[in-house]
């Protein structure tokens, strides 16, 4: 596998858009049964060797657990409980209600009861998921090259996120957004943003500077990286970050560095943990974090 796949986001759309929507069903389940955690950790996916995991899940009725992972290499979903128990739904052009259908079908093989909310979340114009019948792309070779990116740059954040003594989260991905993100926090509360909703609440609680990857989107065409701060310090958007290929992106609100220039470059690690390091410093001297703490 290539360190640091070549992302066409034209190459990736038809099977991104699919796959995220898969990726919210499943989501959902850990959603519905895990303790909930500041800023909507308990909902997130981790990379595995094989795709992404959702990490252990309680079984309904408190007696064990289960597991849920998109294995890429095999292109399936399987579930796995603590039982030894195990049901599977294969990963191949079909659309979001037939996989919602199938997967929903697979815990009940399992006997895991859950209820979830059927409706797509951070997607303009969403549809419920047993009612999708458009999106049915998946290129397995597209969701592999997707994966390997996301172990390189999973490996750089982590060493990111061992610089920091104070709370952090760890390096995961939000389906919700399908984004790869990890995320520092000042130890301050953060201005309550007046009309936000309870997700967004509770995301932007306390002061924070995230750092994160996504594949692109139609607004924004191309693989990138992104980092903000919440809130953002004055001063913040004309700070000087590295590579000298970033830049902030005054719609978005954020500072973007596109994955082809990360992945071009001479040392691809070391240009996205300047990335990394460089806006967190901004946000943290202008924002009057207390850093040395």
């Amino acid at each position: 596998m290539d360190a640091w796949p070549q992302l066409e986001y034209a190459h990736w759309r038809p099977t991104g858009e699919t796959l995220h929507r898969w990726l919210q069903i499943a989501g959902k389940v850990r959603l519905a049964l895990a303790p909930h955690r500041n800023h909507f950790w308990e909902a997130t996916f981790y990379l595995s060797a094989r795709g992404l995991t959702s990490s252990t899940i309680p079984l309904p009725g408190g007696a064990g657990a289960f597991e849920i992972v998109f294995d890429f290499l095999a292109d399936q979903v399987v579930i796995t409980t603590t039982a030894g128990a195990q049901a599977s739904v294969g990963l191949r052009p079909c659309s979001v209600a037939e996989f919602e259908r199938e997967f929903l079908g697979a815990l009940d093989q399992l006997d895991i009861q859950v209820k979830i909310w059927k409706m797509l979340v951070e997607i303009p114009n969403p549809v419920r998921f047993d009612q999708d019948r458009v999106h049915t792309s998946y290129y397995g070779e597209v969701a592999r090259r997707w994966w390997g990116a996301l172990i390189a740059i999973e490996r750089v954040f982590n060493q990111y996120r061992a610089d920091f003594a104070g709370k952090a989260s760890p390096v995961h991905l939000f389906w919700g957004s399908l984004d790869l993100a990890h995320t520092r926090f000042s130890g301050r509360r953060a201005p309550e943003r007046p009309g936000a909703d309870a997700v967004t609440l509770d995301a932007y609680s306390h002061e924070c500077a995230s750092v994160g990857f996504w594949a692109g989107s139609p607004e924004f065409p191309e693989a990138a990286f992104y980092a903000y701060a919440v809130p953002e310090p004055p001063g913040y958007r004309s700070a000087t970050v590295l590579p000298q290929t970033a830049f902030y992106d005054a719609k978005m609100g954020e500072y973007l560095l596109r994955y082809e220039d990360v992945r071009r470059a001479p040392d691809p690690a070391a240009a996205l943990l300047q990335f990394a390091r460089s806006t967190y410093a901004a946000a943290a001297h202008l924002g009057e974090w207390q850093r040395a703490a």
